[in-house]
């Protein structure tokens, strides 16, 4: 990946940052432990990888996003507004009565997602079914979904594993965020999934495990599941939970917590500290 597309999707990564830090700030609630994990393979996704656009976002043809964990909306609002389907301004309304965004992704209510999320392990299988739905109707459109690793600990997560690899779908490609903490600790303490790349290869996947915040490996992974036939893709990211914000990094308690006033302070200061180096580098 050449140095100035690597900056401006570092740059937009860090914007997205900021929107999971207004939005929980201004809710008093949220996610944003494993929002800010997922903010660089979200960057990559809506500004490189995927055919989306926010003036015609019902296009019969346009690949699919599933946010299977789907608490980490803040995150995925964030792309969505920096793509365009809305005003940033919405961000600070997030969880609000009546507002468009709500703490999870609703598919009525929110321009830009596909689909309705929130119970865990549900995601997935809908993704699974939108790639078949391309397949049976000779459509090139592609299907993605972000699982959570405490996820899939859920067996409907398999289910829809076996049942992917057993139709070839090769139109789907998914990301597991392996940041090894859930809402009750480490993934070992609560309910250990590992190993989890061999867990899909044994069901079918092409598997590739990548550095979460490495958008040279994030570009070579997708560009690898775009020329796998066969199969499906599963592309483990091993990530950081909290990333970007100092406090919150690799600490199961930020899962579901909202910074109070200083620590929103403190967390705004620090990402905007790195967006401007990166302007001025």
């Amino acid at each position: 990946m050449d140095v100035s597309k690597k900056k401006v999707l570092e740059q937009t990564a860090l914007r997205i940052r900021k929107a999971v830090i207004e939005g929980t700030y201004h809710a008093k609630s949220g996610h944003p432990g494993g929002s800010l994990s997922i903010a660089d393979v979200l960057a990559y996704l809506y500004f490189c990888e995927m055919n989306v656009d926010a003036a015609h976002p019902d296009n019969p043809n346009r690949d699919r996003f599933v946010l299977s964990k789907g608490h980490c909306a803040p995150a995925l609002y964030g792309a969505l507004a920096l793509k365009g389907f809305f005003d940033e301004s919405e961000i600070q309304s997030l969880r609000h009565i009546g507002a468009m965004l709500q703490g999870h992704p609703c598919m009525t209510s929110t321009p830009g997602v596909d689909m309705s999320t929130g119970s865990l392990g549900q995601g997935v299988s809908a993704a699974v079914g939108m790639a078949l739905a391309a397949k049976f109707d000779g459509k090139d459109y592609r299907t993605y979904a972000i699982l959570g690793d405490g996820e899939i600990e859920e067996g409907q997560v398999w289910e829809a594993a076996m049942f992917a690899a057993h139709k070839k779908l090769d139109n789907l490609c998914i990301v597991v965020d392996n940041n090894n903490l859930q809402i009750d600790g480490s993934l070992e303490e609560v309910n250990s999934p590992y190993p989890i790349p061999e867990k899909f290869e044994a069901f079918g996947w092409n598997v590739i495990v990548i550095d979460a915040h490495d958008f040279d490996q994030i570009e070579e992974a997708f560009t690898a599941a775009r020329a796998c036939t066969g199969k499906p893709t599963a592309i483990i990211q091993k990530s950081v939970k909290g990333k970007g914000v100092s406090f919150m990094e690799n600490q199961a308690n930020w899962h579901g917590s909202a910074p109070n006033a200083e620590q929103y302070e403190q967390a705004m200061n620090e990402l905007n500290s790195a967006l401007s180096a990166m302007k001025e580098g």
